[in-house]
């Protein structure tokens, strides 16, 4: 499915400057996980090439999608101590250990995409504006399952800096995951709003269903204003997190590094030999 789209990606690569403690959490995952080149992976030094206009577009694609509903004059965000807020959220990414792999940065991206890619550019609804994912009718939707445990997480956050909206904790919170994974630092503004009640929520189906062909792909993204290539950078997300059976019925990280930033979702798609499976799909 993706492999139709990636073509028309270049393949430039380049290497980019990565944090310390995502270095180090790779390197602590590989040795865990104790996965050799010679069946199908990357050598460590490889992985850490990021595709250079991959990743500009990526962070550029992203940037647009968390901020285009945001007022930068907004007065409700003028007292807030962002700078603060953002040290709590750096608190807690590696605080719990015995969360899938030792990170709570992957859900907090996936917090953060859920709650904008719900986007329209033809009728300005859904998206990160108003985080109505807090009402049942968009919470119960099943590309969401298991994100009330990343709204949770945030919620002593909420407490402490009531002056922040829950729609600017959510995106804010996915850059800065981004960025402490070893990742670009995504550009950033406030100014979102916290609906009072659910009428503004979006219908359910309009995030990408893995089960579903290309045309379902582009479908999706096309609708929030992205073009192909847009399509493949912000995909390349997978490189980070894993999948819950209890969650989309798939189970198992999607690269040998999980809580790291890098290129190596491509990697896997355009080098490993695959072979078709036969089976009824997720339970």
């Amino acid at each position: 499915m993706l492999q139709k789209i990636i073509t028309r990606v270049p393949k430039r690569r380049v290497i980019v400057r990565k944090r310390i403690t995502a270095v180090t959490r790779a390197q602590r995952f590989r040795r865990n996980t104790s996965t050799s080149s010679s069946q199908g992976f990357a050598p460590l030094n490889y992985r850490f090439l990021v595709g250079g206009v991959v990743t500009l577009v990526g962070v550029t694609s992203l940037y647009w999608l968390l901020n285009n509903q945001a007022e930068a004059d907004s007065p409700k965000s003028a007292n807030v101590d962002y700078n603060e807020i953002k040290k709590e959220i750096r608190k807690l990414m590696d605080s719990n250990p015995k969360y899938d792999d030792g990170s709570y940065g992957p859900i907090f991206v996936r917090l953060a995409w859920h709650a904008s890619g719900t986007y329209s550019k033809k009728d300005g609804t859904g998206g990160s504006n108003g985080s109505t994912m807090r009402y049942e009718s968009e919470a119960k939707h099943a590309a969401n399952a298991g994100l009330e445990l990343a709204r949770n997480i945030l919620e002593p956050i909420k407490k402490k800096f009531p002056g922040i909206t829950y729609a600017d904790l959510w995106t804010l919170t996915g850059c800065i995951a981004v960025e402490e994974m070893g990742g670009p630092k995504v550009p950033w503004r406030p100014g979102r709003s916290d609906y009072t009640d659910d009428k503004k929520c979006p219908p359910d189906g309009r995030l990408p269903d893995a089960a579903k062909t290309e045309s379902h792909i582009r479908d999706v993204f096309y609708r929030m204003g992205f073009n192909d290539q847009e399509i493949v950078a912000l995909i390349g997300a997978h490189v980070l997190g894993r999948a819950h059976k209890n969650r989309s019925g798939y189970d198992g990280p999607w690269t040998n590094a999980p809580t790291t930033f890098s290129n190596d979702f491509f990697v896997q798609l355009m080098e490993r030999k695959w072979k078709k499976k036969n089976w009824k799909g997720p339970e």
